[in-house]
């Protein structure tokens, strides 16, 4: 039988990338729900090709045309957040989780409810809410999937030892496009320059997360919800190559590397054919072309966002809701060419310093939070 698959946030780059793999194993899946924010033309035609039941645009506003592009298919289109919900708990036995930002808490959080499994692209989910996720999955026995490569790597690598054999984690980054860029250079770099990334295709938002490293200080404190280890025993290091997508330190000094091409497809693969695998298109990796490959230490004084989001991690209770909500505000603002790059990690600082949130005890809390923290940012963006 074909596995049933629900993709939220199905017109971006992990979506994209996760159809182009069911594309090429219709015997494999059946999608059964996609979802998108405001593209509807996008949206329409993944339905189409794809012969879903539901497609659901987040955003009321573009229904109608949604409806109209859809006109004489089975699918039936649907808008809003309870649209979503319906989305992520409906047929579905695996949830891609690929709504970007916070804005894919609430879904995400409805399928862990729900007992699915859910393939986590959505970063922020774990970071804003990691322990009201990982306690709902434990009451409900849904399976939480890592596609982010760092740790899909680090899920591969531990496999079935017990998390008392793992000494540490090492978390790899590239470094971005500003890996050897002086603070003067940052200073002045423009969004066209921080979407640049070197190495990988992603969308602008998580781009710019990578070219202040904000997006490893969250993978640090995503690794921290996924695997159970403390702050002290999560290491990030650069390597610009992109090979070694992450390494695992077990107690006996055993280390074990993933390794592969910089090619989303292969993680969100290994996702969607758990507990087995999946031949892909991703080119092979050539170590002899590569030649060598290169670590070095990050830098903390140009990239601030780690050492933020270690200490959010460490501070626990609302600091990683505070950290994301203040990062998202902050990037959208730098995208529209409201704020320098380096002002990103700065707002972010001001935010954690100004928190006076109790930790939050359900979603609603954690949106409140959010909400809070967007509110305060905009208003520190004003006031400059």
């Amino acid at each position: 039988m074909r596995k049933k698959l629900a993709i939220l946030g199905a017109t971006g780059s992990v979506g994209t990338s996760t159809l182009d793999l069911i594309e090429r194993n219709p015997e494999r899946f059946e999608v059964v729900a996609v979802t998108a924010a405001t593209n509807v033309e996008a949206l329409a035609d993944i339905a189409r090709r794809t012969h879903a039941r539901l497609a659901v645009v987040a955003d009321d506003r573009p229904l109608g045309d949604l409806q109209d592009l859809l006109v004489g298919s089975d699918c039936r289109a649907a808008a809003g957040a309870a649209a979503l919900l319906e989305a992520a708990t409906g047929e579905a036995e695996l949830v891609i989780a690929a709504i970007v930002g916070c804005a894919g808490l609430e879904p995400v959080m409805a399928a862990v409810d729900a007992g699915r499994t859910v393939a986590l692209a959505n970063k922020e989910a774990l970071v804003t809410a990691g322990a009201l996720m990982t306690e709902a999955a434990a009451r409900s026995g849904a399976t939480l999937l890592p596609i982010d490569s760092e740790h899909n790597a680090i899920f591969q690598c531990i496999a079935c030892s017990e998390r008392s054999d793992v000494a540490k984690i090492i978390l790899t980054a590239s470094g971005g496009p500003f890996r050897t860029a002086s603070l003067d250079e940052m200073r002045r770099a423009t969004p066209e320059q921080a979407v640049a990334h070197p190495n990988w295709s992603m969308g602008a938002k998580i781009s710019v997360d990578s070219a202040t490293m904000m997006n490893k200080g969250l993978e640090l404190i995503e690794a921290h919800h996924l695997f159970g280890l403390p702050s002290q025993q999560i290491e990030i290091v650069i390597h610009p190559q992109s090979v070694v997508h992450s390494l695992v330190e077990f107690v006996d000094g055993s280390v074990l590397a993933q390794l592969g091409s910089p090619d989303m497809r292969i993680p969100i693969a290994y996702a969607l054919a758990w507990p087995e695998r999946m031949t892909t298109p991703a080119q092979r990796l050539d170590l002899l072309s590569i030649g060598s490959l290169d670590f070095e230490p990050a830098d903390m004084e140009r990239f601030p966002a780690l050492r933020l989001s270690r200490e959010a991690l460490e501070a626990g209770g609302s600091a990683p809701t505070v950290l994301n909500a203040a990062n998202e505000a902050a990037v959208a603002k730098f995208l529209c060419g409201g704020i320098s790059f380096t002002d990103i990690s700065a707002l972010v600082e001001r935010a954690l310093g100004e928190n006076d949130s109790a930790a939050p005890r359900s979603i609603a809390d954690v949106l409140e939070i959010d909400r809070l923290t967007r509110s305060r940012v905009e208003s520190a963006m004003q006031a400059a």
